[in-house]
C-alpha cells in the first residue's frame, strides 16, 4: 500500500464514509485513501470504494477534494474513485478493525461439527 503524505492523512482524518461517521472512523481508517500526489500545486487523489454501488460516493469525493484544495501549496485537486483494486477489509487501520468486528475471530468459533455433535446426542 502506497504511503500517503501526513499532511494529506491529516487533512482527510475528518472525511467520514456516511455508513462510519456514527462510528467516528474516517476514510484514512477505512483504507479507502489509495494515493495522494502533488505536482506543481495540483493534487490527485486516488480512493477505492467499499462497494461499487455506493450511494454516498458523490458526498466523499467532494469532500475529500475541498479538504485536499484547503492545504496550503494546493491550488487545485482531482479525485478519482479506482477500479483496478479492490477494497478489503485489510486495508482497515487496526482500530477501525476493532470498531468493525461483528463476529469474533475465527479462533474463538467453536468447532461447528463438535458442536452439533453434541446437540444431537
Amino acid at each position: 500500500m502506497p504511503e500517503i503524505p501526513q499532511w494529506a492523512s491529516e487533512a482527510l482524518s475528518g472525511v467520514y464514509d456516511p455508513c462510519c461517521r456514527e462510528k467516528g472512523i474516517s476514510v484514512v481508517e477505512m483504507g479507502l485513501v489509495r494515493s495522494v500526489e502533488v505536482d506543481d500545486g495540483r493534487a490527485r487523489v486516488e480512493l477505492l470504494l467499499t462497494s461499487g454501488w455506493c450511494p454516498f460516493a458523490a458526498r466523499v469525493l467532494t469532500e475529500v477534494r475541498e479538504r485536499i484544495e484547503e492545504q496550503p501549496g494546493i491550488s487545485e485537486a482531482e479525485v478519482e474513485v479506482v477500479w483496478d483494486e479492490v477494497w478489503t477489509t485489510d486495508r482497515l487501520s487496526p482500530r477501525a478493525a476493532r470498531m468493525l468486528r461483528f463476529l469474533p475471530a475465527p479462533a474463538q468459533v467453536p468447532d461447528k461439527a463438535a458442536y452439533i455433535g453434541r446437540e444431537l446426542r
